[in-house]
């Protein structure tokens, strides 16, 4: 799989990411034509410089959980609460907001 492409279209994918919607990791890739890649969506969005437009907030990992590190957790738990998604106990409630275009 040739790296600039992967980015590409994961980037294409990310991008149509609804606001309020989340996809988990392994969503990203497959809507990105990389079935079975949750890794290569994860490594992809931590390539992504800081203050990019893409919506990166809107990734979770398959528990409905955010998965990054301090600061960068609260950034993204505030900018998903913004979009109107509702974390309980740390959680994304899927059935709810779980995008699958």
């Amino acid at each position: 799989m040739e790296k600039q492409n992967s980015l590409e279209r994961i980037c294409q994918a990310l991008a149509a990411i609804p606001k309020g919607r989340v996809v988990t990791y392994g969503d990203l890739a497959e809507m990105a034509g990389y079935p079975r890649a949750a890794r290569l969506a994860g490594q992809t969005l931590r390539k992504l410089p800081r203050g990019t437009k893409l919506p990166w907030h809107r990734v979770i990992n398959a528990q409905g959980r955010i998965s990054l590190p301090e600061p960068g957790a609260s950034r993204q738990r505030e900018k998903l609460e913004r979009e109107g998604v509702i974390l309980l106990k740390g959680r994304v409630d899927m059935g709810k907001y779980r995008w699958k275009p």
